[in-house]
């Protein structure tokens, strides 16, 4: 367990270590995005959102499914 916490610690601190180069960086084109380029990536940032709403419903209904409790399954005897 304790090597579990040491790697994703690691890996946190790695992934914050990239980042901090990202954020110093200068903008490659200052004030160059344009309108359609907002709207297209607005366009497909609500595609992924609009999915996460049915795959967190699914997910959910995994979950309790998983931890809910088994009903005993009667089988029927249609023969007389």
């Amino acid at each position: 367990m304790k090597g579990a916490f040491y790697r994703s610690l690691l890996f946190l601190f790695l992934t914050g270590m990239c980042a901090s180069a990202a954020f110093a960086a200068d903008p490659a084109g200052k004030g160059s995005s344009s309108l359609l380029l907002t709207l297209f990536l607005g366009f497909f940032a609500l595609i992924v959102v609009f999915q996460l709403v049915p795959a967190a419903l699914l997910f959910c209904g995994m979950v309790k499914g998983l931890f809910s409790r088994q009903k005993e399954e009667k089988s029927f005897n249609l023969k007389n």
